[in-house]
Order: structure tokens, then C-alpha cells, then sequence
């Protein structure tokens, strides 16, 4: 068993079980504020929303992370000053971290501002930089995604896997519309324009985490967008993974914490997927 495996637990305490009751408690929390938030802020431009809602899951994240593990660290959206270089900088000053919690207390916050109904908390543990635990939980359908580093993934106590189609043509793919509309949104854009006319049908739901976890339990074929952040991609990625998928960068790179631009696929389609990518020049 290698390190990663061992490091699932310590002192007794299963990292995977305080994953699971930090999302579903404030996944619990969330959806009491659905429709009831009461202040909206833009953080790095007018598409890139915060609500006290966000604030408050993670401290709540952190505070019950902390009461089971105080010596780890913890690396949260709300933590972290808005834009791309500071999202860098801050999981940059993490990364050496033995154990580091990787949380994004409410992705899909603009589609919770609406009411829209597809929004997730996403949970993750790294170990010396390797995810060994993902969690992903939609309140709203009371859905859990859970992934242990080479123990398989599992949703409503299922174990998952990624869906079977081979090519473009047969699949069902989603993307993002980036808040970034300087640099990311064009660049995604691009790539909708190119792989749309290729594939079954494109879906864009607005929470990169659900996305991804729909892609390791076979209800998508496969996603790609453009500036993310470590929060965004970590759990969902695990889920992937051991569901029996890939996960790169666009340019078909191996995922690590620091990728921004993520390609996710079953694996059978992935290179086609990428190579879509890159012929519309969409790879950044």
C-alpha cells in the first residue's frame, strides 16, 4: 500500500467521513438561504459573484476541518483575494503543505443568487500534493460524490463509472462560461463554436465540480473549460479518475493542482477531445 493510501486516516479519524459531514452540514446550511441571501458582492468583475452564503460555508468548513485536524492546512475560495493571480499565489504558498483541504464552499454561486438548481459543495484533501480524497455534494438533490485515492468513486453508495461512448459524435459534453471575459470567456467561446457542431450536444449548467462529477458517473462524456482554479477542479477530478477517466490540461497535460485549464473525458475520447481544442486554438 503506498503513502497515499496509508495517509487516509490518522489517529483514527477517516478523512474521508470528516469530508463527507463537513459537505453534507453545509450543504444542509445552504440550501436554509436558498432564495434568502442578503448581500451580494462582485468580486472580480461584475460575473464573478460572492454572497454571505459562500463566507459562511466555509467557515463552517474550516471550523469543523480544524476541530478534527488543526495541524492541516486549509486552502478555501473565500480565502483568497479575487482573480487568477492571486488564486496562483495562494496555492502556491499552499502546496508544500503536508495535508491541504482544498474547498469551494458553494460552487455554482450565480446559478444559487438565481435559484437555479445546480450547485454543489466541493471538498478536497491533498497529500504532499496528490488528491486522496473528493467530495462533491448537490444539496438540492441530495446527491454525494465520493472518491478515496485508489479506493474507487461512489455516489449514493454506488460505485460509478465513466460513460462508454468512443467518439465526439456520440457524446454529450460540457463547458463553462467563464467569468473572466477578457481572456477565458473568448477563449472558451471558441471551443464552443468548434466542438459543438462535432458532438451530440453540448450542456453548460454553471458548476465546473457538478460537471465533473456528472462525468464520473456517466451522465456526461466529458467536460473542458478554460481558468479555473484548484478548488474548482480537485474533488471532481479524484471522482474521474476513479471512476476510470482522464482528467489533463486542454493541451492533454498531466492534472495536477496547479492546472487551470482542464480537458475531462471517459478516456475514449479524450484525445479527440483535446485535439478539437487545439484546432480551434482554444487550448490557452
Amino acid at each position: 500500500m503506498n503513502d497515499s493510501n496509508n495517509a487516509s486516516v490518522i489517529g483514527g479519524k477517516s478523512f474521508t467521513a470528516v469530508a463527507i459531514n463537513c459537505a453534507a452540514k453545509a450543504g444542509e446550511w445552504i440550501t436554509t438561504k436558498l432564495g434568502n441571501y442578503s448581500s451580494l458582492e462582485l468580486k472580480h468583475s461584475a460575473h464573478d459573484l460572492v454572497t454571505e452564503v459562500d463566507k459562511g460555508s466555509e467557515r463552517l468548513i474550516r471550523n469543523l476541518v480544524a476541530t478534527h485536524f488543526p495541524d492541516h492546512s486549509f486552502l478555501g475560495e473565500e480565502g483568497v483575494e479575487p482573480g487568477p493571480e492571486a488564486s496562483a499565489q495562494a496555492l502556491e504558498e499552499a502546496k508544500d503543505a503536508e495535508y491541504l483541504w482544498i474547498v469551494d464552499p458553494i460552487d455554482g454561486t450565480t446559478n444559487f443568487v438565481h435559484s437555479f438548481p445546480f450547485f454543489c459543495v466541493s471538498i478536497a484533501l491533498a497529500y504532499r500534493g496528490e488528491v486522496i480524497v473528493g467530495v462533491v455534494y448537490d444539496p438540492v438533490r441530495d446527491e454525494l460524490f465520493v472518491a478515496e485515492k485508489g479506493k474507487g468513486a461512489y455516489v449514493h453508495g454506488k460505485r460509478m463509472k465513466v460513460s462508454g461512448e468512443a467518439t465526439l459524435r456520440e457524446s454529450l459534453i460540457a463547458t463553462g462560461l467563464p467569468a473572466d471575459h477578457h481572456y477565458a470567456l473568448p477563449l472558451n467561446l471558441k471551443g464552443v463554436t468548434a466542438i459543438a457542431p462535432q458532438v451530440r450536444n453540448l450542456r453548460i449548467a454553471g458548476s465546473a465540480a457538478l460537471h465533473m462529477a456528472y462525468v464520473a458517473a456517466g451522465r456526461l462524456s466529458g467536460f473542458w473549460e478554460i481558468g479555473l482554479n484548484s478548488w474548482d477542479l480537485a474533488a471532481g477530478a479524484l471522482l474521474i479518475q476513479e471512476s476510470g477517466g482522464v482528467v489533463t490540461d486542454t493541451k492533454g497535460e498531466p492534472y495536477t493542482l496547479a492546472v487551470r485549464n482542464v480537458a475531462a473525458s471517459n478516456g475514449h475520447l479524450h484525445n479527440e477531445l483535446v485535439q478539437a481544442l487545439e484546432h480551434a486554438g482554444a487550448q490557452a
